[in-house]
């Protein structure tokens, strides 16, 4: 068995190392931690789901300054609409949490902003060479434009069926993504399956590599060059990282959050509806404890997640992890600390690579 670098997929994707660093939402991926990775020869992957359009626009600039190599910017592709319907109901399990963290009464005026439609325009406008989607695929019109301006388009799925759609609809690359990987998974269909499609990552990916043409990226809790090696074995070209670059130096999420990942193991995590109103894997805190003993059902995502917003701002505020969304994969027990992006990307190759040897001497 040999590994060549220089894959279908790194050809479409112009990167020299089989590697995706996960769009995470939410203020994770920095400029500083995508740059770093598209300088090591991976594919950095901006989150923007929940950013504004201008400061998507200069986070785009900022990244173009740091380097001249291929990156993404991830999106949802899925309805952000509000459903407010039950908010009395949430409200009284949510207050409690507020009262404790000194967190006034949110405004209950407050909607989601639905703003797919300009962040698109705004990452074709700024020529963006990859497009990566989360909960779907791109709509015809916009799958159309990226096409004709010569953008990459990753799609995110969680059954082999989500991978047909994808490929059918125009995908270039399809990240297969399992009940391994933290946060939130890309479940196309959150009504067939409420809780996601809980499909182990070593199940999934031979799967769907058997049922489309284009190249596949394995993703759920793969953490190291073992877990690469393996998942070339089954057919992927590549993997994508998440949980591991959360804990790198450039990642922007809070300090205690990454103290809580480095204590974390294996049986730490559980997938959860109550943060955001959509199933996603974290770290088991006393927000979810409290919550999923309430019985309360969460709102629907978005909703739950506007709901939720000024806990999480104003634990994350106070150093307080017990109310902030700690989203992690299952394999927590192989992070190593105080590691740039560089430096994660060039062990897990050198690993990777010393597996293969010892495997082509046996």
């Amino acid at each position: 068995m040999r590994f060549n670098k220089k894959g279908n997929l790194c050809e479409i994707l112009d990167i020299e190392y089989p590697i995706i660093q996960a769009g995470m939402a939410g203020g994770a991926t920095t400029v500083e931690l995508v740059a770093s990775v598209s300088e090591t020869g991976a594919l950095g992957t901006l989150g923007a789901a929940y950013m504004k359009t201008e400061d998507i626009k200069d986070a785009i600039r900022s990244i173009k300054k740091r380097t001249n190599r291929v990156f993404a910017v991830n999106l949802f592709c899925t309805s952000m609409e509000d459903d407010f319907s039950r908010m009395k109901e949430v409200q009284t399990v949510l207050n409690p949490f507020r009262v404790k963290l000194m967190v006034k009464n949110p405004d209950e005026t407050k909607k989601t902003p639905d703003d797919f439609e300009k962040q698109f325009q705004m990452v074709i406008e700024e020529n963006v060479p990859v497009i990566s989607t989360a909960f779907g695929i791109l709509p015809p019109d916009k799958m159309k434009l990226a096409k004709t301006r010569g953008v990459k388009v990753v799609t995110m799925v969680t059954t082999v069926q989500e991978a047909i759609i994808a490929e059918r609809a125009g995908a270039d690359v399809i990240v297969a993504q399992g009940s391994d990987a933290g946060g939130h998974r890309s479940t196309f269909d959150i009504k067939k399956h409420p809780n996601g499609a809980n499909i182990g990552t070593f199940s999934l990916i031979p799967q769907v590599v058997d049922h489309v043409t284009i190249p596949v990226v394995a993703a759920g809790g793969i953490m190291d060059g073992r877990g690469m090696l393996a998942a070339m074995a089954l057919g992927a070209e590549g993997i994508q990282m998440g949980t591991q670059f959360l804990t790198s130096k450039e990642s922007g999420i809070h300090r205690l959050y990454k103290e809580a990942l480095h204590k974390s193991t294996e049986e730490s995590t559980v997938i959860t509806k109550s943060f955001s109103g959509r199933p996603a894997r974290g770290i088991k805190n006393e927000f979810i404890s409290q919550y999923e003993s309430s019985g309360v059902k969460p709102l629907p995502f978005p909703s739950q997640n506007t709901l939720t917003a000024d806990i999480r701002k104003g634990a994350a505020e106070q150093n307080n992890t017990d109310y902030m969304s700690l989203w992690s994969g299952q394999g927590t027990r192989l992070l190593k600390a105080d590691r740039t992006a560089e430096c994660i990307i060039r062990e897990v190759i050198s690993e990777m690579e010393e597996v293969l040897r010892v495997l082509n001497g046996r």
